[in-house]
């Protein structure tokens, strides 16, 4: 029937109308950008070029849905019963295996210089690491330098799922995982990098505004994997993080001399006990 042809042409208005929406609604549309204008510009160059592969595969999407409606339009079964059975045009063939393959080559190209200055070693900001990030299931495990500016020794500050640093600096860390293969993911700082078993990965970023944001696990890494999210802070001056750092350091030497007191009554109890006995 040829007016099987108008729902096709109604929901391929309705999804490019739906489109046109989300582009204008926050609620429908890529998290804020927090990385936009900040010293590494990584934001700038990752949302342009979600918007140029956007572009793109839109134009094609209203492309084929204008041929499949005019086809079907055109050649209704009640007009044309029997079908006319061909070989094929090479020709056609050739063209539209040449268009997606110079259109991949072009986005290939051209997504080199943001690739560069996310993931190549030789693009990583000459800062020390500001904490080692550790993913296991299901949380994420972070560790920051303590008072000796080092990573790995006792005065280290452990944190859950917290991870904090400072506004319009340039922030790497080290990310590891202890089991399966997870996916670190700041959706505000437009920063995705796969924890790998057995590899300790330098990842960098920044932030031009404070404030928190979501941490999450974008690689499906088991049955709780939809519990694996964490805060992000983003302190507005050094002075700020230095300061949270100092107090959940004091807190956790606090704890863990709770822990040891405890631990040491509960032995004496148990040792007095016996003698009684």
């Amino acid at each position: 029937m040829r007016y099987w042809s108008l729902l096709f042409l109604v929901t391929a208005v309705l999804v490019v109308a739906a489109f046109g929406v989300g582009a204008f609604d926050p609620s429908w549309w890529l998290p804020e950008n927090v990385s936009l204008h900040g010293p590494l510009h990584i934001g700038a160059e990752v949302d342009h070029l979600f918007i140029l592969i956007l572009v793109i595969t839109g134009l094609v999407f209203i492309g084929t849905q204008a041929a499949l409606v005019w086809t079907l339009w055109r050649y209704p079964r009640e007009f044309q019963p029997k079908a006319t059975y061909q070989h094929g045009s090479q020709r056609l063939e050739v063209v539209w295996t040449i268009i997606p393959a110079a259109i991949l080559v072009f986005i290939a190209l051209y997504q080199l210089g943001a690739w560069t200055d996310i993931k190549f070693r030789s693009a990583q900001p000459k800062v020390p690491p500001i904490a080692e990030v550790t993913a296991r299931q299901f949380q994420w495990l972070i560790r920051y330098p303590g008072p000796d500016g080092r990573i790995g020794t006792p005065d280290d500050l452990h944190t859950i799922n917290d991870l904090h640093f400072v506004k319009n600096e340039p922030t790497v860390i080290h990310l590891k995982t202890r089991d399966v293969l997870h996916s670190f993911f700041l959706p505000a700082m437009r920063i995705k990098q796969d924890a790998v078993p057995g590899l300790t990965i330098p990842v960098w970023f920044d932030a031009d505004r404070a404030g928190t944001y979501d941490l999450v696990c974008a690689e499906l890494c088991g049955w709780g994997h939809y519990k694996m999210r964490g805060v992000v802070t983003v302190h507005e001056t050094r002075r700020d993080f230095e300061e949270w750092a100092s107090r959940a350091l004091e807190e956790q030497n606090r704890s863990q001399l709770a822990t040891i007191g405890g631990t040491v009554a509960t032995a004496s109890a148990a040792t007095a006990d016996a003698g009684g006995n």
